[in-house]
């Protein structure tokens, strides 16, 4: 393979402005192209002229002394160009743009679908970094509110304007306005005025919402501004600790934050929830949101990984838990507020290897993500800088870090099957994960490292398993899209997957073995066992296997089971089950719905308020239903009984 690596020294000349110094000057009316896949290195300052274009496609490093290099965009007589006057020079290119919602392999032997110019700058002081960037950006329109990074320094709010094409205001949720999260008192601030400067008055580092009225992003938008440097500790480094300290959140999340809002209207945790904590514990604790401030990938592959000081990348968070990516559906209601519906998430073993959604280790330029910590013990340091990174696909620990390292190999053995729901013409709808090795923990658990709970919303997860097997009927008030259990316990025993969607018809298996995609067909894993999965209502059960498409029978709910190793025995039978009928909230609705358990034809459902007065009763509620519970007093309790057709009953206490 040919390798694209440029060194510009030899290009231009060395000179001195003062106390500045610029290895490589592109003067007027030139033009440089860096294609795709290139790597173009200049060892010192960098400064475009007036009319001067820099094109990039592929990745630029810039490496300063630290003193004296600098990176600048000037004008025709020397002066720097400004906000109002600059943009134009250098400029990141979308190389497939029409590709922006798609995401990149894991597998480093296969080609990215979706690549871009990247700029890599260090060794520079903020002071020395005043050159205008044009970063060209496109993603998936998140709805009433667009979450986004912002990687510039001193850049005015207002630009965003003319950038995105429409009016940012400062009035809370009129969804024209442009918030930024407070980790320490988990909420959105208002900002004051839109003169203030991005990554000036906020770290470059900060996590910003704008409002979605009018906002279309899946149209090329370009963004100008001065990159952020990395020279100062305060711009690229963060102490991660006291997120929610102190914080009360009140019963099931009902107490009120400065601005009058209840914390459950907006503030989501489906790591907690998968352990049982809703509300409870460290729910809505230890959470921290960020974007990514440089105009480069940040890889998170290594960040549970204690690394050698001398080859990685400086970060150990061995205290996280997981992290929260790609946001969508966001819906926001002026009376019961606002969250989003789905997204994607990442766990991480006790041996630091990535679960669940893998493929987004890497976060884009402009991108936005959120780290859950398992306590506040730990305090763990943050470093963005060294996680940057040109590769699309993550970077294992067999191989040391670099901006540009490649992937190797890896000695964990974590095994994943992934159930992707499709509709009929194959698009996905939903999916869920279920996730075995030798240190995650199987059953009900404050001590889980991977689970995440089902999204509001979701119609396709699995249920908490009983360490025998089957559904563990004292946790089925909630249920999952990432379960976990021990291989060495767990293995051949069955955990409860249920289908409620009707639009989906086919199941889709995709199978990793240390985070990274096994061979089409293949069942048998590395240590010769493998997936299984079958119909609760079928008597055998069938081989799952990598990139396999099923295509299911019989209305939904559509009870499974899924199994790591062959069972002995058909647990499904053998297994007592009480009911998997549940009440569970839907943020986006900011209300409460019954799922029935799907083994049931109908039921009655019955309403009590804590007098004991009946307040509702309706009868023969299908189980094919998702029926949302008429609560509408704020602060109340309620007492709901469901009663299946065959007498069976399952009673639930609900705080408002």
């Amino acid at each position: 393979m040919k390798k694209n690596l440029l060194t510009i020294g030899f290009l231009a000349w060395t000179f001195s402005l003062g106390a500045q110094t610029i290895l490589c000057h592109v003067d007027a009316n030139a033009t440089m192209y860096v294609g795709k896949n290139a790597l173009v290195y200049n060892g010192g300052g960098l400064q475009l002229k007036d009319n001067a274009v820099f094109e990039n496609h592929g990745n630029v490093m810039v490496s300063g002394n630290g003193t004296t290099d600098v990176v600048k965009t000037v004008g025709a007589t020397g002066l720097d160009k400004t906000e109002a006057n600059g943009g134009g020079n250098f400029i990141n290119k979308l190389n497939e743009p029409t590709a922006f919602a798609s995401h990149n392999s894991v597998n480093p032997l296969i080609s990215p679908v979706y690549t871009y110019g990247q700029l890599y700058i260090t060794g520079v002081s903020q002071a020395n970094l005043t050159g205008i960037v044009d970063q060209e950006f496109r993603q998936v329109n998140h709805g009433a509110y667009q979450q986004i990074g912002m990687p510039f320094y001193d850049k005015t709010f207002s630009t965003l304007n003319a950038e995105l094409g429409k009016v940012f205001n400062t009035t809370r949720f009129s969804k024209n306005e442009i918030l930024v999260w407070n980790n320490g008192n988990v909420v959105f601030d208002n900002l004051a005025s839109l003169n203030l400067k991005i990554g000036k008055d906020f770290k470059p580092f900060s996590y910003y919402i704008l409002g979605g009225t009018g906002l279309n992003v899946e149209t090329t938008r370009t963004f100008k501004g001065r990159p952020v440097s990395d020279a100062a500790d305060v711009d690229k480094k963060i102490i991660l600790e006291n997120a929610g300290s102190g914080i009360v959140f009140g019963p099931t999340g009902g107490a009120t934050n400065q601005y009058n809002e209840r914390y459950n209207t907006y503030l989501q945790d489906n790591f907690s929830v998968s352990g049982g904590q809703a509300w409870q514990g460290d729910f809505g604790r230890n959470i921290y949101q960020f974007g990514n401030p440089y105009l480069t990938n940040l890889d998170f592959s290594q960040v549970a990984v204690t690394e050698s000081a001398t080859t990685g990348d400086g970060n150990n968070l061995s205290n996280i838990y997981g992290i929260r990516l790609e946001v969508s559906g966001v819906q926001y209601n002026s009376n019961l507020g606002g969250g989003s519906s789905n997204y994607k998430a990442i766990t991480f073993d006790a041996s630091g290897v990535a679960i669940g959604d893998v493929e987004y280790q890497v976060v884009r330029p402009l991108g936005s993500f959120a780290i859950k910590l398992k306590d506040n013990i730990t305090k763990p340091e943050l470093n963005f800088a060294t996680l940057r990174r040109f590769k699309y696909h993550p970077r294992s620990g067999s191989a040391n870090y670099s901006v540009s390292a490649a992937r190797g190999g890896s000695s964990s053995t974590v095994k994943q099957l992934g159930v992707i729901g499709l509709d009929a013409n194959g698009n996905e709808l939903e999916r869920t994960y279920y996730v075995v090795s030798g240190s995650t923990v199987t059953g009900a658990s404050t001590n889980v490292t991977a689970q995440v709970g089902a999204f509001g919303g979701a119609q396709l997860g699995t249920y908490e398993e009983s360490i025998t097997g089957g559904y563990d009927n004292n946790n089925v008030s909630y249920w999952l899209y990432v379960n976990e259990a021990n291989e060495n316990d767990f293995g051949g025993k069955n955990i409860k997957l249920v289908n409620y969607n009707p639009n989906i018809v086919q199941f889709k298996f995709e199978i990793r073995e240390n985070a990274a995609l096994v061979p089409d067909q293949t069942h048998l894993l590395s240590q010769g066992e493998g997936f299984y999965y079958k119909k609760a209502s079928d008597a055998t059960e069938m081989p799952a296997l990598q990139n396999q498409t099923i295509s299911l029978s019989g209305s939904t709910p559509a009870e499974y089971d899924l199994y790591y190793g062959r069972p002995q025995t058909t647990l499904a039978t053998s297994i007592t089950k009480k009911s998997s009928t549940i009440v569970v909230f839907n943020p986006e609705k900011d209300n409460y719905f019954v799922l029935i358990d799907p083994t049931w034809k109908n039921a009655e459902i019955q309403v009590f308020d804590m007098s004991g007065k009946l307040v509702n009763d309706i009868v023969k509620v299908s189980s094919k239903d998702r029926y949302e519970l008429p609560l509408r007093s704020i602060n109340a309790g309620y007492i709901v009984h469901i009663t299946s057709d065959k007498g069976e009953k399952v009673v639930t206490k609900i705080l408002r």
